[in-house]
């Protein structure tokens, strides 16, 4: 039977390699759709939790993990041995970038030299990992073509960008529309009828090239769109005016704009890592997207502006930062989920410690939080959540908040903090105590004179 045949018959068999916020939401839409699918990933603690049908992401539930391992639709290994017996394979493996902010693609390349080893006629292979343009063909193809195989005539290799939004129930991996750009037309072919039994709306461009730049495009403009709201929000708090207040009367327009939000920085594995690797591969055509860079520096700017204000609010009570007692709340990248990657938290609880400020946090979704080991900090911090009852009747000198999550009661939060950093407006219903809140983007607290 042909590969379309299968795919048209959901019989074909298909691999994800790597597990984490990508692939274990694309695996279990697969296994959900229909297809049989085996995940791999060499975190044995992740093979082991899919054995036993618990899920580590929060965006899948536990018990649609435990229904598609229970009826044999999903199962995980670490051994790429499977791929023997797959016809199709996705790579969803992490994308990070260096100290110095150029692309790491080592996994990415190990991905691709374990499927090489493994390739057979006829295998579809997407990868899905975010990178910059040409990744597929510069990078993916000669590593899969070295066992003499070759793409567009003895297996098909295409791009298709992810856009998995953690803790977004609306838009789903089942639902979203996708995007795939194939090496030739024909495996443009094979990966949209694959992908086509997932989401109902495929979009096909002319090669993968197009299909990386349209995920950078996407993430660059909300990085973009962002930086420009951050530095109003500074310019704001130095002319005495709200943004929040200005972007919510921005938003009553119907046309032509859209609302995005200041906040202690960016975080998550795209916004803040898409533009360097556009920036990294536009430099080889000696172009430079200064542009995208500046928006860059200023979202990277904002968790030395967030510990700004907290010495600001301090100074305002007549304390020092040196020494006092910080609650950091939300350490997550955004409110509500558990996803940690690259949140403005890590630098703003680097930064507090290097001013000699004792930190603690609390987030009742991220247990265990680690800060250091990097450029900014050598050695490295584990630090454990401590329950907010607890953290508060410690008697901090102020609370940060960087992720504003559902759960909290700001109004007893500003009760019992003697100051609050809000970095992200949560604290606009409460009506007591506003005078212990120092808002980002508002009107700054006056240092007081002395006696």
């Amino acid at each position: 039977m042909s590969l379309e045949d299968k795919l048209r018959r959901k019989e074909a068999v298909v691999a994800i390699i790597g597990l984490g916020y990508v692939g274990l939401p694309l695996a279990t839409g697969f296994a959900s759709a229909g297809f049989p699918v085996v995940g791999i990933d060499s975190d044995p603690a992740r093979v082991e939790a899919l054995q036993w049908g618990e899920s580590y992401i929060g965006d899948v539930p536990s018990d649609v993990v435990q229904g598609l391992t229970g009826n044999g639709r999903l199962r995980a290994t670490a051994d790429y041995d499977v791929l023997l017996d797959a016809q199709v394979a996705f790579i969803c493996v992490p994308t990070p970038f260096t100290d110095t902010k150029a692309p790491d693609v080592s996994f990415i390349e190990t991905a691709a030299r374990e499927l090489g080893r493994r390739l057979h006629r006829d295998q579809l292979v997407i990868l899905q990992s975010t990178t910059y343009p040409g990744t597929t063909e510069e990078v993916v193809l000669p590593i899969l073509e070295k066992g003499g195989l070759k793409a567009g005539q003895d297996f098909h290799l295409a791009f298709c960008p992810e856009r998995i939004n953690p803790g977004d129930r609306e838009h789903t991996v089942s639902n979203m529309p996708k995007v795939v750009g194939g090496i030739t037309p024909r495996c443009t072919d094979m990966a949209r009828l694959l992908l086509s039994q997932l989401s109902p709306e495929v979009f096909v461009v002319s090669s993968p090239r197009a299909a990386e730049m349209a995920k950078l495009l996407e993430n660059s403009f909300r990085n973009v769109n962002i930086a420009l709201v951050n530095e109003l929000a500074l310019l704001c708090e130095r002319m005495g005016v709200n943004i929040w207040e200005v972007i919510a009367a921005a938003s009553t327009k119907p046309f032509g704009y859209m609302p995005f939000y200041p906040s202690a920085g960016v975080g998550g594995h795209c916004i803040p890592v898409d533009p360097y690797y556009l920036s990294w591969k536009a430099r080889a055509y000696d172009f430079y997207t200064k542009f995208i860079e500046l928006a860059a520096e200023v979202n990277q700017s904002m968790p030395y502006h967030t510990v700004d204000l907290v010495r600001l609010g301090l100074n305002h009570q007549r304390k020092a930062l040196r020494g006092a007692k910080i609650l950091v709340l939300g350490v997550a990248f955004k409110k509500d989920i558990d996803d940690a990657r690259n949140s403005p938290a890590e630098r703003v609880i680097e930064l507090l410690m290097d001013a000699g400020a004792q930190v603690m946090y609390n987030d009742p979704y991220v247990p265990v939080y680690n800060v250091g080991n990097g450029a900014f900090r050598h050695d490295q911090v584990v630090l454990q959540s401590t329950p907010l009852d607890e953290a508060l009747a410690s008697g901090p000198d102020g609370v940060v908040v960087v992720s504003a999550h559902s759960g909290y009661d700001w109004a007893d939060i500003v009760a019992r903090a003697p100051l609050v950093i809000d970095t992200c407006n949560c604290t606009r219903g409460v009506t007591s105590g506003r005078e212990k809140i120092v808002l980002l983007g508002a009107v700054r607290p006056r240092v007081r004179g002395g006696d």
